[in-house]
């Protein structure tokens, strides 16, 4: 499975971005995706997942700002993010797996894409 994301960029805070995540090549085999994030000098850290079922957990960080949702004909995955914050700042990548770990809501797995850039500006 290969995974692109986009739709990064700079947004002033209380603005919105949208970010896709194009997914490619053995597409069957993913039942579960999610958003991650990365800020310089921290640890990658779980943003969002969807289930197979359409089923989503949010880190407490992000809900009720931002959405994450799926277009199965597109197979493109979306992270909706509204009343942008200069923490969101960080460097935003995509996950397919197997399923979700519904001990921690990561996904299972080890597709990753290679990531967005996501600045936030006071």
């Amino acid at each position: 499975v290969q995974l692109v994301e986009s739709g990064g960029g700079l947004a002033q805070a209380g603005g919105s971005l949208r970010l896709s995540c194009a997914a490619s090549g053995n597409i069957f085999s993913i039942n579960a995706m999610g958003w991650y994030r990365q800020a310089p000098g921290k640890e990658r850290e779980l943003v969002a997942t969807i289930n197979s079922d359409g089923n989503t957990f949010y880190a407490a960080s992000v809900k009720g700002r931002f959405t994450i949702s799926r277009d199965n004909a597109k197979n493109t995955l979306y992270l909706q993010m509204n009343s942008l914050k200069p923490e969101d700042t960080a460097m935003y990548f995509c996950a397919s797996g197997s399923g979700i770990d519904y001990s921690d809501y990561n996904v299972v797995g080890d597709n990753w894409g290679q990531g967005t850039q996501v600045t936030v500006s006071s």
